[in-house]
């Protein structure tokens, strides 16, 4: 039997730079300009932030069931409607795991409400998945993709600010780690 994935024709994984460069494409203008025009309050302040976490539940079977490639347009797809979601509430995609992001949600922008921000990010989310993974379902006869999301508020200390408006955390404490285990 024919291999059917020749290694070669396997896309080639992005670098994290080349897919947070994609992100930034995404980023609304005035939401860009409002992270620069804040760069120098932002660098060294200890802060509140909402952290959120979205990751794809089964990943590891749907690619088996799936094949690399048919998964890899498939998460363009996911990684779309998480990043949009998130910017549509303010909220920065910080990182890119290989099954889903990692969001901020009052850092580098302060925002008094990150906590309820993030939280209907999160509800605009499932939703949005839920109607792509229905879509899938009807082309692909696969099964539904969910995603899995954990949020969590506490104290940062948020360190420099990259030039593709990533933000380095000095010492981010318990605050990430609890929310990427929620």
């Amino acid at each position: 039997g024919q291999n059917l994935y020749p290694p070669e024709t396997v896309p080639k994984e992005l670098s994290f730079d080349e897919k947070l460069a994609k992100i930034q494409r995404y980023l609304p203008k005035d939401l860009t300009q409002k992270i620069l025009a804040q760069r120098d309050k932002i660098e060294g302040e200890r802060k509140l932030v909402t952290v959120m976490f979205c990751d794809m539940e089964g990943f590891t079977s749907l690619t088996e069931k799936l094949g690399s490639e048919e998964m890899y347009s498939i998460m363009d797809g996911v990684y779309e409607i998480l990043i949009h979601k998130v910017h549509d509430y303010e909220g920065i995609v910080n990182e890119l795991t290989g099954d889903g992001i990692m969001a901020l949600f009052g850092a580098p922008i302060a925002l008094e409400d990150a906590p309820q921000r993030a939280v209907r990010s999160a509800l605009a989310i499932h939703r949005e998945i839920n109607k792509f993974s229905d879509q899938l379902k009807d082309q692909k006869k696969m099964p539904s993709i969910k995603m899995r999301i954990g949020i969590h508020t506490g104290p940062v200390i948020v360190g420099t600010l990259g030039n593709d408006l990533r933000v380095e955390f000095k010492a981010v404490g318990d605050t990430v780690n609890l929310a990427s285990r929620m």
